[in-house]
């Protein structure tokens, strides 16, 4: 089976599951998952992992993700964003770039936010928005989330361009709503792109069209979703073990997460250490033993 990774560019009028299906068609595959959901109106990076390269997904939306997005001010809709139904709305009023500024610091640095209804979290085995379909609102628990970067980009008088650098699970929606009631009105979000996820940037993620003209051209290797992981270079001998499952010492080794590679370059996956002693986490890839090894 054919295994690595493909920096999609997701357009705006599909599902993210929708993506990987029509990736699953292509590249005639079943084992395929993406990281990190972008809403049906959203455009942007999706990581597609495709084989084994599944098996580190987690690491991928563990990354940090930055965004463009537009607030619009003088609505509040049930979805938070301008294709829902409004739910409430509000005078525009006028503020100064100095008041913006301000209000953006106060939602600088870690804090808990409220998921929204309309999100792919699960509730007793049902997803959020399915219930929110029905009319149903339950109570959802706050999650952190850390917020490290705001830039205003462009105002008019009744919108606000945002670029946004977050922590896993953050709802931009959800922030651009409460930035709107710090401001003192309604808001919601009218437009949405997501420019990276973890080491997947905008600037190289590929149309779904050029991945069909070419489905192989564009698949990263499965170790492009860890690049930030130190390296550890195995002997021999330790690659056989670790990748069997066997607790190995590595003399001088500090505690942490780490690529496991071989000698001859290998990405095998991910191990981690503690006290000299290293045991795998995710393997992608057995070591292949010499004869005299076994």
């Amino acid at each position: 089976m054919t295994s690595g990774i493909l920096n999609v560019l997701k357009p705006c009028g599909m599902t993210s599951h929708d993506v990987v299906g029509f990736l699953r068609r292509t590249l005639q595959t079943k084992k395929i998952g993406h990281g990190g959901t972008l809403d049906p109106d959203a455009a942007g990076v999706l990581p597609v992992f495709i084989g084994t390269a599944t098996r580190l997904l987690e690491y991928a939306v563990e990354g940090r993700k930055n965004y463009r997005a537009e607030l619009k001010f003088g609505i509040k809709t049930d979805t938070g964003d301008d294709s829902g139904t409004i739910i409430a709305s509000s005078e525009v009023r006028v503020v100064t770039e100095a008041e913006i500024q301000e209000t953006l610091q106060k939602f600088i640095g870690e804090q808990k936010q409220i998921p929204p209804m309309y999100s792919a979290i699960k509730k007793d085995g049902q997803k959020l928005y399915q219930l929110a379909r029905q009319g149903i609102e339950v109570e959802r628990e706050a999650r952190s989330i850390t917020i490290d970067a705001l830039e205003m980009l462009h105002k008019t008088g009744t919108s606000l361009t945002l670029d946004i650098v977050c922590s896993k699970g953050t709802y931009v929606r959800t922030l651009l709503e409460d930035i709107a009631a710090e401001l003192g009105m309604c808001g919601t979000m009218s437009f949405l792109l997501r420019k990276q996820v973890g080491d997947f940037y905008l600037s190289e993620a590929k149309t779904l069209e050029e991945i069909a003209a070419a489905p192989y051209a564009y698949l990263l290797p499965a170790e492009a979703a860890v690049q930030d992981l130190q390296e550890l270079v195995l002997t021999d001998k330790q690659a056989l073990r670790i990748t069997q499952g066997v607790k190995t010492t590595v003399r001088g080794i500090s505690n942490g997460t780490y690529r496991l590679k071989t000698i001859t370059g290998d990405f095998l996956g991910i191990g981690s250490a503690e006290s000299e002693l290293v045991k795998a986490e995710k393997i992608l890839k057995q070591f292949q033993a010499d004869a005299e090894m076994i």
